[in-house]
């Protein structure tokens, strides 16, 4: 767009040069072409025709400004109209934790974002004018498949070692999606491998303005059906989980649409660690080579800072519950779920027996997300008490680098629980009281739920059994597995040193009576 309005403006420049020469060259010539008269002859007349040349040099000058103006106003909107990545698809008119501040619908009033023009006037934005939604594809397709179309590459370079990996940011009326975007932007090793696609429910104008105003650096997609969703009435304060959850089984089967072999999913509330990146890429091929993991997480639910080994940014584990919050599924595994996607609590369905068929994900010690959204469906259930307090990791760890084969399943289950069970054991009591005379790892057992919850209330550990009380109300259905569990044991750190919170050796399973 440079070089053209450069173009217009030096022609405009060299007509405005033209006319006041002939204009000049019309005023010191007589009317019949003849040769200027002498002064003495034609003073009154000069007189005149300097004046009229004056007044035909201002209209001029008038008329130049009005063309200026006018093509610097075309050149703007023409500018406007082509940086922007994505038009937002027709609207219909009308997270996942516990402790994650879900962000649909249902927020109170006086808690949603301020329309675009109110930000805007606070300097808060800075983003373009909104955009008219543009009509549907002239091929009759849906409008997110002609948005999603130009993802053609599946490996960089048609090479399997470089998988394309598109990261969905979910995103409803929060205007702090910018936050969880300039993370992304940062820290992204390369925009061919990792796009960017924020796919939008509720049809905020003041988050989509946001969103655009990144331009080519994300893609934006929107949720197309506004339309109430009909509850129970005895389920009417869990809509907005209603709508969630269509929101996620829209957008993974557009994405996956596209012939992708796998998403990181993303919430708009969160901030991401240096290497957000290349803890995926390190550990995307033991996801899709071991048939016993279904999904990599970013997130530890319990990584405050005085429960987990500060120092050891490279450890990694297997769990048995499901993470979320920052993690990467595979096709097969949404091929899986597709079918029978629910309508609602869809992350505590995921960790129903049923769904998780015994498979586990990666996590990290240190998590590689951290969530800064308090406000949303949950009422930010568990924020002040225990999600800010969670550490996000600051040093890059160079995981496609690294020997992750410990991580398989042959591999790891022989090697933990040796770890686990040859530790010591030691009463809760001693580790509160400072009696325990080793500084190497040491386990503290239980029996029963009870005792379980007691040293976890103890600890600070999360000490809900997923699912949660929505959700129980609604079906009853439950999972009975502890929050980072693998095998029953949860492992974390207390006064600097290792403990193991584990059933007794021959533990025969999770009892869904638990939860």
């Amino acid at each position: 767009m440079r070089p053209r309005k450069t173009i217009l403006l030096v022609g405009v420049l060299v007509i405005w040069v033209l006319m006041t020469y002939l204009a000049f060259m019309r005023s010191v010539r007589g009317t019949d072409g003849s040769r200027p008269r002498p002064a003495f002859a034609s003073n009154k007349l000069m007189l005149e025709k300097v004046q009229d040349f004056e007044q035909n040099l201002k209209s001029f000058a008038d008329s130049r400004q009005n063309l200026y103006r006018d093509i610097i106003n075309i050149l703007r909107r023409t500018d406007k109209a082509s940086s922007v990545p994505a038009q937002p698809i027709p609207a219909v008119p009308s997270q996942e934790s516990p402790g994650l501040a879900v962000q649909e619908a249902e927020v109170p009033k006086e808690r949603q974002a301020p329309p675009a023009e109110e930000e805007d006037e606070k300097g808060v934005l800075g983003v373009p004018a909104p955009l008219a939604p543009i009509p549907e594809a002239e091929d009759g397709r849906p409008e997110v498949e002609r948005v999603l179309s130009k993802f053609q590459q599946r490996y960089l370079n048609n090479d399997p070692a470089f998988p394309v990996i598109p990261v969905v940011v979910f995103a409803c009326n929060r205007i702090s999606v910018n936050k969880c975007l300039d993370d992304l932007i940062r820290y992204r090793p390369s925009a061919e491998q990792f796009p960017i696609i924020v796919s939008q429910d509720c049809d905020d104008e003041a988050t989509r303005n946001t969103i655009l105003s990144y331009r080519d650096e994300v893609t934006l997609i929107q949720q197309p059906d506004q339309s109430d969703i009909p509850v129970p009435p005895k389920e009417k304060k869990y809509k907005g989980y209603y709508k969630i959850s269509r929101h996620y089984g829209w957008a993974l089967r557009a994405v996956f649409g596209q012939g992708f072999d796998s998403v990181i999913l993303v919430e708009d509330d969160l901030s991401v660690a240096p290497d957000f990146y290349e803890y995926f890429l390190g550990t995307y091929p033991i996801l899709k080579r071991d048939k016993s993991l279904w999904c990599v997480s970013a997130w530890n639910d319990n990584g405050k800072e005085g429960l987990i080994d500060t120092t050891a940014h490279d450890l990694l584990y297997r769990s048995d519950f499901f993470p979320g919050l920052g993690w990467m599924m595979t096709k097969d595994l949404w091929d899986e779920l597709e079918p029978k996607w629910p309508k609602a609590f869809w992350d505590d369905w995921i960790r129903q027996p049923e769904q998780r068929k015994e498979r586990a994900c990666i996590r990290p010690e240190l998590p590689r997300t951290r969530t800064f959204g308090k406000i949303g469906v949950s009422n930010g259930l568990f924020f002040d008490k225990h999600l800010k307090f969670i550490k996000l990791s600051e040093e890059f760890v160079s995981f496609t680098k690294t020997n992750l084969s410990y991580l398989v399943k042959s591999a790891y289950d022989d090697a933990f629980l040796k770890t686990v069970y040859q530790s010591p054991v030691v009463t809760l009591d001693e580790l509160k009281r400072g009696m325990v005379m080793t500084r190497e790892p040491i386990r503290i057992g239980y029996h029963t739920k009870e005792q379980y919850k007691r040293a976890t209330k103890n600890l600070g550990l999360m000490d809900d059994f997923k699912l949660t009380q929505a959700i129980e109300f609604r079906n009853g259905l439950q999972s009975g597995v502890p929050r980072t569990a693998y095998r029953g044991v949860v492992s974390f750190f207390y006064n600097g040193q290792r403990v193991y919170l584990a059933p007794s050796a021959n533990w025969k399973g999770y009892d869904l009576t638990w939860s």
